[in-house]
């Protein structure tokens, strides 16, 4: 489980964002559950993806599986990074570089 903070200004309507840009990028159409929404695409068993309960982050659970083919793997990967960009409004650099930043400070 992981937890991913938002970009300021993109908070507003970020329960609505969360399943309209998992229908987007992964082409199918969100689970709705009791804590947020959920996916199986491609290697990924389960994608879980909550909004937190201050609205400032995405907490996201998955699980792989491993029993996929490299194509699958490279392919869920590439959209599960894109998915993350959006939403969170922040690139993997930047992602990297606070998470690095917030375990510095603990």
């Amino acid at each position: 489980m992981q937890e991913y903070p938002v970009k300021r200004g993109m908070t507003k309507d970020l329960e609505t964002r969360i399943a309209t840009e998992l229908k987007a990028c992964f082409d199918l159409e969100p689970e709705k559950n009791a804590k947020g929404y959920r996916i199986k695409f491609g290697a990924l068993k389960r994608l879980d993806v909550t909004l937190s309960a201050d609205g400032k982050s995405v907490i996201i659970d998955t699980e792989s599986d491993v029993n996929v083919s490299d194509e699958v793997i490279i392919d869920t990967n590439k959209r599960f990074r894109k998915y993350l960009d959006i939403i969170t409004g922040f690139s993997s650099k930047e992602r990297i570089k606070r998470a690095k930043s917030s375990v510095a400070e603990e």
